[in-house]
């Protein structure tokens, strides 16, 4: 789905994207996982891409992902 909003939007400063965390520490893991704040970084990443920045993909801490 996202890819098809990111077409939809392709006319705009719109970017998106999709992030994985991983497995993260919280109530709904057992808090098994890795801090919070890791499982962030990716999505901080998307969150502040500068306008012109890639759309239509999948990331995680490492980068992009395949689909």
């Amino acid at each position: 789905m996202g890819v098809q909003y990111a077409r939809q939007l392709a006319d705009t400063n719109i970017l998106i994207n999709a992030a994985c965390p991983g497995l993260v520490a919280t109530d709904f893991t057992g808090f098994h996982g890795r801090p919070p704040e890791d499982g962030a970084i990716a999505a901080i990443r998307l969150a502040t891409l500068p306008g012109g920045g890639p759309t239509g993909t999948f990331h995680n801490d490492e980068g992009v992902i395949p689909w």
